[in-house]
Parts: structure tokens; C-alpha cells; sequence
């Protein structure tokens, strides 16, 4: 039986052209794929037959219209449409090209042996969320009722969204269009699934999956990738949604294993440290590639909860390897740094220093790599004590020379994470500036205080936490600022002073207004001078300066709060939470969506027009959660 050409075949037998679309033949002949490639030159092997006479008139003249038009088609082809690139020839698939495969790329430096995710069984990890009392009508009506307001701001994001910039990765909240800073593969829409799922927008969240489909995250336009921002907000909201929603949408990890193909090959260095700011186009076409020589802590120290959990689903160990490399790096480093037990801000990938460099904080660009600690973890089981080791570790240094105390009117007990700038071994630099971005520490401390068996650091995360809330209440707007400066009580600041006084006096205060604006001179007019400045930056008092006073919709503040309710179940968190919630409502809501702040210390402040892919993803999900019943998304049953 001759082979079949799609649904024709063709059967030479004494010197008949026969087409069927099933045929039986009295001798088999070669299928014309092969003939294509044959070394018999393919039109003169054909004329062999003909001027034998085997093929009938009609045959030869449809034969030789096919070679005529096959061979003016690829003249056209050849002279008439431009050259492809390499990376084109390589990604672009016709009808002669199978589809490109980030799985199929040749390795460079290939892995021989895989670190594999650790077995046995699970540790006996303390409960994590507070036994809650059932609660009244009335408590359940105004909480139901906050749950419906938090939605409302939910959908009317997501449907000035789906408007304005649909399959993009941001809409612009003012003027109506979109942005495409994170790839164009719709971040918003991928890195929202999740609060979809939670809110049980079923409609929604089924058009974004039909809409996933059609998602290929094998190439972008733009040049290079940020590995790690492309983790957190698509790798993250794939799984996080697969997860939510049991498994039924195996497309969802369909894309993930084919994003996380592609991010995999980032890590095809001499070292398999990751190139951050990666050129995607010479990993696809085989290039050499090395990791950064100055990178960012957190773009390289923020990949474990996603790749570890693609690893666990797929059962494929190489993103986990891919990850243990760079923690058994940071395990090996956190002792050798200028400031034992932390990890300075800058770190060499290329040579695998992670301690060298001299500044240490928890905020901007280091802030998720202590996040991610306890919360992997839980991701684990507690199978390893690794990580483990390593927040306790930089939890304790962190105690010791970033948190610090902030004088307020109040005298509350507040926490605030600086920075510290190493200098030389007797001298080093403290600075006292908060930043939104600090604010997860509060829900970190919190998150392992439970599972670590520290039920004396619960007061240190209610600290962590307040000072965040504080930002947020003392602000006209009543929503915290980007960056600030507080009056501190450091004893460096205040040398006459008991290391533990840190109560409120405007003297002190006035003081520290002048001190840090290189003004302080002499106590003459003290109150009036610093009045000046208070006036004309609108400081609240104990602070004294606000060094960035936008809000750019983040969710560390509510995501602490919301986790620190959880585990305490402190209802006065909730009060608070709500009023957090009514203030930026009041200050960012826009026609279309909302937009990010631009001063908090005006009472009516104007806006920008952004609103990044994490006010849907996390900010208004924080917001929900805490207002939701406490066993949806329980901090027992799922790592957020």
C-alpha cells in the first residue's frame, strides 16, 4: 500500500495515473516528501518518468503547472519579501518551520545532575490563623457590606481594563489608553486571575482564561526581559490561579511550564546564576551569556516561591535546581557580608558575590528576598531547615541595626526598617527613612513568629505594622507615603538622651525638622523656624521630611495588616484597614479605573496616570481578604 499524501495518494503501475483517496497499488513507491529531499534531482527524476511515457497527457501538464507555480512562489518569496533576522528564522513558524520551543533550545551549559525538591514527611508546622468567634448580624452586615465596596473597586478596574486596554499590560487610569512595560503579554489580565477566582467574578475570569490561549510566551517585542518581574506577575498569577481554582484549568499550567521554559533559559551560564535584565534574543539563538556583575538582591533572590512551585506541579526538578543554587549561595554568604546576617542591596552574579557590597536594608530592591524566607518554607513543608536559618539570622540582625523607633505624639510603640551603610569596620551609617515598600515586614515577622515557634516577635510585627499605619493616618490624605523621614529616637540622634526615652516633645521634634534640614543653629526662635518648615512641606507631626510623597496604589501596608488580623484576629485591624480604604477610593478613583497619588499630604492631591498590574493583583485582594470570612484563602491552606 502506497503512503499517504494527505488525502491523496498516487500509485505508478503500468504506465496509469490513478488518484483515489484510499488506493491499493501492486508495488509501493516512494512518498513525495522523500522525492523532495531524494538525491535524484527532483524535476529530472519526474522527466524520467514522463518521457517514458508512464504519465498520461494530463498528468504531465498538472505536474508541471505544480513545479511552475511551486518554483515562481519561492522566487517571489526569495527576491520580493525581506530578509528574515536570525531570531526570526528561529521563532516565526510557517507552514515549513515547526513552532519555536524555549524546551528545544540546545543548552549551552547543560546541568548534569539536579538538585532535587526535598522528600520525607511534612514538619509539624504550628497553626498559623487565629481561632476567630463566631460573629453577630451586625458585625456580619457591615463587613459583608465593606466586602461588596472592596469589589466594587475591583470591577471598576478591571472594566476600564477590558476598555481600554485589553490583552495590554496596564491601562492608563486618566487618559484611556495603555502601557507595555512588562513584555505586552497582558499583565494585568495574567497577574489578576487570582483575585477574579477569589471574588467569584466566574464570567471574567473564564474570558481571561479563553484569552490566555491565545498568549505565547515564547517571544516579546522588547528586547530584554526582567526575570524577575516577569516571575512575580505572570509566572505567580498562572500558578496562584491553577492553584485557587483546583486544578481545572490545565492551561494555566500549560502557559506556566511554557513561560517558565523560557525563563529557565536565563539561567544558561558558566555559573547558572540568572541573567536579570536578560537578552531573550541571543539566549534563543545560543549566544554566550553571563550573569550581571552588578545586580539587584531582590531580581536575583525572588525567583524561589515561583520556580520551586513550578517544580512541584510539572514534577520537573529543574526549576527548583535552578533556584537551590542561587539559596545554597546566599546560606553561604550571609555570614561573610559587611553586616553579618543580611545581604547588601548590590551583589556580583557573575562571580557569585553576594556580601561585598555596602548597603543593607529592607526595602526597595532587597525587600523580597527576606519576604520569601519564611514563606518558602511553608512552600515546603518544612522539609529543610534552610530557610529557616536564614530568616532567623537576618530577622535577628535586622532587630539589631535596621528597625528603629519613631517619636510620635502618641508615644505608640513603632518599628520602622532604614538602611545602614557600612563605611569602614568602626564606623557605619544609619538611615532612618521608612518606605511603603518596608511595609511587608510587619506580615513577614508575623507569618514567622507562628511557624517558627516566636510568639515573643508578635510584638515586633504590631510594631512593624503600626508604624506603617501610622504613615498612612497621619497623612492629610490618610494614605501613607512612597518614602519619608520620622523623628527618630536613636540614641546617635539625640546624645543626652537615654537610649529607651523616646517620648514626644514638639521641642524635639522642632529640633530634628532643622537637624535634618542642616538648619538646627541655635535654640533662639526654634519653634518659629521650624514652623516655617512644617508649613511649607505639610509635615504631620514626627515627621521630618516626606522624601517621596507619592502613592503609587502598593500593597505592602494592607497586606501586613491584613496578615497580621489573620493571625491575631485583632478586629481593630479591620477598623483601620477600612479607613485605609475609604481614603484612597476618595483620592485615586478616576473614570476610568484607578490612578496612583501624587502627593499624600495634600487633602484633595492630584493624580498620575498609572496604575501597575499590582492593584488588581494585590492590593484590592488584601483589601477583600481581610473583610472576607476568615477560611477563604485561609494563611493555613495556601502561602501568599
Amino acid at each position: 500500500m502506497a503512503p499517504l499524501i494527505g488525502n491523496l495518494t498516487v500509485c505508478i503501475s503500468a504506465g496509469k495515473y490513478i488518484t483515489r483517496s484510499i488506493t491499493r497499488c501492486s508495488r509501493p513507491i516512494t512518498p513525495l516528501p522523500f522525492l523532495i529531499h531524494s538525491n535524484v534531482p527532483f524535476p529530472s527524476f519526474l522527466a524520467s518518468h514522463i518521457f517514458r511515457g508512464m504519465l498520461s497527457p494530463f498528468a504531465r501538464r498538472w505536474v508541471f503547472l505544480c513545479v511552475f507555480v511551486f518554483a515562481s512562489l519561492s522566487l517571489y518569496l526569495r527576491f520580493s519579501l525581506p530578509p528574515e533576522s536570525p531570531i526570526d528564522r528561529l521563532t516565526q513558524p510557517h507552514f515549513l518551520r515547526p513552532a519555536f520551543k524555549w524546551r528545544n533550545v540546545p543548552a549551552q551549559h547543560p546541568v548534569t545532575e539536579f538538585t532535587p525538591l526535598p522528600t520525607g514527611p511534612i514538619a509539624d508546622i504550628p497553626r498559623v490563623q487565629h481561632v476567630f468567634e463566631q460573629e453577630s448580624d451586625a458585625e456580619k452586615a457591615e463587613r459583608e457590606y465593606r466586602l461588596g465596596a472592596v469589589k466594587q473597586a475591583f470591577v471598576h478596574s478591571w472594566e476600564g481594563y477590558k476598555a481600554n486596554a485589553w490583552m495590554q499590560d496596564e491601562v492608563t487610569p486618566l487618559s484611556g489608553t495603555h502601557k507595555n512595560g512588562f513584555g505586552g503579554w497582558g499583565a494585568t489580565l495574567v497577574d489578576s486571575l487570582d483575585t477574579l477566582w477569589i471574588m467569584g467574578l466566574q464570567d471574567d475570569f473564564d474570558l481571561a482564561i479563553n484569552e490566555l490561549k491565545n498568549i505565547q510566551f515564547t517571544t516579546m517585542s522588547a528586547t530584554k526581559v526582567n526575570v524577575f518581574e516577569t516571575t512575580i506577575r505572570y509566572l505567580g498569577g498562572l500558578m496562584s490561579a491553577y492553584d485557587l481554582s483546583g486544578h481545572r484549568y490545565g492551561v494555566l499550567l500549560d502557559k506556566a511550564t511554557e513561560l517558565g521554559d523560557m525563563l529557565y533559559a536565563a539561567f544558561d551560564t558558566p555559573n547558572h546564576m540568572p541573567v536579570t535584565r536578560w537578552n531573550w534574543r541571543k539566549g534563543a539563538l545560543g549566544e554566550a551569556q553571563v550573569a550581571e556583575k552588578r545586580c539587584l538582591l531582590a531580581e536575583v533572590g525572588s525567583l524561589s516561591m515561583e520556580f520551586t512551585r513550578l517544580s512541584q506541579l510539572t514534577g520537573d526538578d529543574k526549576w527548583y535546581d535552578a533556584i537551590a543554587r542561587i539559596t545554597d549561595t546566599f546560606e553561604q554568604s550571609q555570614s561573610k557580608s559587611r553586616v553579618p546576617g543580611l545581604w547588601p542591596v548590590f551583589i556580583d552574579a557573575a562571580n557569585k558575590d553576594f556580601h561585598s557590597d555596602t548597603t543593607y536594608t529592607f526595602g526597595g530592591m532587597a525587600d523580597s528576598v527576606y519576604e520569601y524566607l519564611p514563606k518558602q518554607h511553608l512552600m515546603l513543608g518544612g522539609r529543610t531547615n534552610q530557610y529557616r536559618d536564614m530568616y532567623l539570622a537576618a530577622l535577628a540582625k535586622a532587630k539589631e541595626v535596621l528597625f528603629f523607633r519613631a517619636l510620635n505624639p502618641e508615644n505608640k510603640g513603632i518599628l520602622i526598617p532604614g538602611t545602614i551603610r557600612y563605611r569602614t569596620k568602626k564606623r557605619t551609617e544609619r538611615v532612618a527613612q521608612g518606605q511603603h515598600l518596608t511595609c511587608f515586614a510587619g506580615g513577614m515577622v508575623a507569618l514567622g513568629a507562628r511557624i517558627f515557634s516566636q510568639p515573643e516577635e508578635i510584638e515586633t510585627a504590631r510594631q512593624l505594622v503600626e508604624g506603617c499605619l501610622w504613615s498612612y493616618e497621619s497623612m492629610a490624605s490618610g494614605i501613607g507615603p512612597e518614602t519619608f523621614t520620622p523623628a527618630t529616637c536613636l540614641p546617635e540622634s539625640w546624645p543626652d538622651a537615654e537610649e529607651d526615652d523616646c517620648q514626644w516633645s514638639e521641642q524635639r521634634w522642632h529640633k530634628a525638622i532643622l537637624s535634618h534640614a542642616n538648619s538646627l543653629g541655635d535654640v533662639e526662635n526654634l519653634a518659629e523656624r521650624a514652623q516655617v518648615v512644617i508649613d511649607s512641606r505639610r509635615l504631620p507631626p514626627g515627621f521630618v521630611s516626606i522624601d517621596d510623597s507619592r502613592y503609587m496604589l502598593r500593597p505592602e501596608a494592607i497586606e501586613s495588616v491584613f496578615v497580621l488580623y489573620r493571625i491575631t484576629g485583632d478586629k481593630s485591624l479591620q477598623e483601620r484597614a477600612w479607613k485605609m480604604f475609604e481614603s484612597i477610593n476618595a483620592a485615586a478613583k478616576t473614570d476610568i479605573a484607578f490612578a496612583s497619588v501624587n502627593d499624600v499630604t495634600a487633602k484633595e492631591p492630584e493624580l498620575f496616570d498609572s496604575m501597575e498590574s499590582f492593584w488588581t493583583a494585590e492590593t484590592l485582594k488584601y483589601f477583600y481578604l481581610i473583610f472576607a470570612e476568615p477560611d477563604v484563602v485561609s494563611l493555613d491552606d495556601y502561602v501568599l
